[in-house]
């Protein structure tokens, strides 16, 4: 019976390690990008939030509202608390 070392070719190894590293690389990418786009959301959000503060009487409650709201529609993206949502918001 032939083992995998008979098999298979002499650079086989390097090629596993380039794919592998490739793929990892991928995936880092891949997470820095989501990141970068979960700080821009965050960040429009907070400027939106300070938009309808000005001048008007959103407060304390509005915000409140908004968090609960936001996390029953999103039940699985973190960081809609009413306390984040007043600090992006500079409540």
């Amino acid at each position: 019976m032939q083992s995998d070392r008979d098999i298979l070719p002499a650079d086989y190894a390097v090629l596993l390690g380039e794919i592998k590293e490739r793929v990892r690389t991928a995936q880092y990418a891949a997470l820095r990008a989501v990141n970068r786009e979960l700080v821009g959301l965050y960040w429009d959000i907070g400027r939106t939030i300070v938009g309808r503060q000005e001048g008007k009487s959103w407060g304390k409650a509005v915000v409140e509202r908004l968090a609960t709201d936001l996390r029953a529609e999103f039940p699985g993206v973190g960081g809609f608390s009413a306390s984040n949502l007043a600090h992006e918001g500079l409540l």
